[in-house]
């Protein structure tokens, strides 16, 4: 049976679509194991029994392990609104993947785009040559169209009529183009320098400035080895965080691509595929820790506290209410503590209450703009936390209350002996208070009026009147250790 020409009047043959990697810019069974490492990590050992009883089995197991949404999955737009017109020429489109049955039957129903689903069923894994012969029984050899992305897909495309090219990379584009008739290609996202660094989040590396706190604060900074310490203690840090942020953000994809931002996150958005993922987290780990080691002093052991407690918020503490901000408020206090063991410094109460409460307003802000978000948009609970966006108002309550504690603990610090050590005019650093006064009600005033990034400290290094805060701030504690030169 041979319906590779087709007669003058008569509608084309049927256009049969791949999932993974062309329909949407992900995989299934790579976000399965996610899933279930999130969700039953114990039952993640069993990963290899159920290899050995075949691929088809083991997709069939992941599947049903664990919860799944296809509403939340990144789809290829524009392979979408082909097909739709496609459809609406009364074609036959059909779903065509390796994935099990019951997620590629969930994808066909929120879709409501197909005629019919071809898929593993938990002992033939519809793959390569299997999906090859499968399409060729149903339809005939050159009877239909086939859209995939990978070089599995050859095989396909050998018995197919025509090649439709999606997300490929430039071999197999270029393999396909020499050997198969390609009637369109679909190019995939682009993963340059931009994606990689979204990826590391290199902009979130700001945080790891504090680190540099201590050594302010004790008016170090011309000490050439305490800085290049420091320098190795920030780039470790970073390196760590990194490791997190890549382990949270393939944990938290559904959460993510629910979120009006972070659904373009790399990874949620497909830009950069899970299994790299999976192999970067390790690698980062591994290398910071061996850059924390060159520290020496306590500030290996201070990492570790901060890898554990980052891994501990990303896999729960986040999802319970208060705790989430309380453990972030942690986590940037932990940067300057690990400042100060990296450079053998120590560390006064005054600082470390004034970081706690000024850490924990931030923290607060966060969750209040992401609470605003989700209430704009018409939903009632914010995915993946314990907030419900009626909370917003108390969270801003408590968020102010806790940035104002700050500044009385910074104004108390004034009082000091401490004080009087450090600075030859101290009376110039009360300066300092309304500087802090202006900019934590700055802070809020911009969250309430919906204008906060995710997060506040990322927001503070890009906002014009955060930065003339900090400048004026730097401007009245030199003055206070200087004095007024006239």
């Amino acid at each position: 049976m041979d319906q590779g020409n087709q007669g003058e009047g008569q509608l084309p043959p049927p256009l049969v679509i791949d999932l993974d990697g062309t329909l949407i810019y992900t995989d299934t069974l790579h976000e399965g194991a996610l899933r279930m490492l999130r969700d039953r990590p114990l039952q993640t050992l069993r990963i290899p029994v159920w290899l050995a009883e075949g691929k088809a089995a083991l997709k069939q197991r992941l599947a049903s392990g664990s919860l799944f949404d296809p509403a939340t999955l990144p789809y290829n737009d524009e392979l979408l609104d082909w097909m739709r017109g496609q459809r609406a020429t009364g074609r036959m489109i059909v779903l065509c993947t390796a994935a099990d049955r019951s997620l590629a039957q969930a994808v066909a129903d929120h879709l409501g785009l197909f005629d019919e689903v071809m898929a593993s069923d938990g002992a033939l894994n519809l793959s390569g040559s299997n999906k090859a012969e499968a399409l060729e029984q149903r339809f005939g050899r050159r009877g239909f169209d086939y859209a995939g992305n990978s070089s599995v897909d050859f095989a396909v495309w050998e018995r197919a009529r025509r090649a439709i090219v999606v997300n490929a990379s430039t071999a197999v584009a270029a393999k396909a183009s020499g050997q198969y008739q390609v009637e369109r290609t679909f190019p995939p996202k682009p993963r340059g320098v931009t994606a990689w660094r979204r990826v590391f989040r290199v902009h979130q590396w700001l945080k790891n400035l504090l680190l540099f706190v201590p050594l302010l604060a004790a008016h170090e900074w011309a000490n050439a080895d305490m800085v290049a310490s420091l320098i190795v203690a920030f780039l470790a840090f970073s390196l760590c965080a990194s490791s997190v942020y890549v382990a949270n953000d393939l944990l938290d994809l559904e959460s993510d691509r629910l979120h009006p931002r972070k659904r373009f996150r790399p990874f949620a958005s497909g830009a950069v595929p899970v299994w790299m993922g999976v192999l970067l987290a390790p690698m980062l780990m591994l290398v910071s820790f061996a850059g924390g080691a060159l520290v020496g002093g306590q500030f290996l052991k201070w990492l570790a506290v901060y890898f554990v407690l980052t891994c501990a918020y990303s896999w729960g503490l986040k999802r319970v209410m208060l705790v989430d901000c309380l453990t972030l408020a942690l986590l940037y206090t932990l940067r300057i503590i690990a400042g100060a063991a990296a450079v053998g410094l120590g560390l006064t109460f005054w600082l470390l209450a004034f970081s706690v409460f000024l850490f924990l307003s931030l923290a607060f802000v966060k969750r209040y703009a992401e609470l605003e978000a989700h209430r704009k948009s018409g939903k009632q609970k914010l995915h993946g936390r314990g907030y419900h966006t009626d909370d917003a108002s108390l969270i801003q309550t408590m968020g102010i209350t806790s940035g104002y504690a700050s500044v009385l603990v910074l104004a108390l610090y004034l009082t000091s002996d401490t004080v009087l050590m450090l600075y030859r005019v101290p009376e110039m650093i009360w300066g300092a208070v309304p500087v802090m006064l202006f900019w934590v009600s700055w802070m809020w005033m911009q969250a309430h009026r919906g204008r906060m990034h995710d997060d506040p400290l990322v927001f503070a290094v890009k906002d014009p009147a955060s930065l003339a805060a900090g400048v004026v701030f730097a401007l009245v504690m030199g003055l206070g250790i200087i004095g007024i030169p006239w």
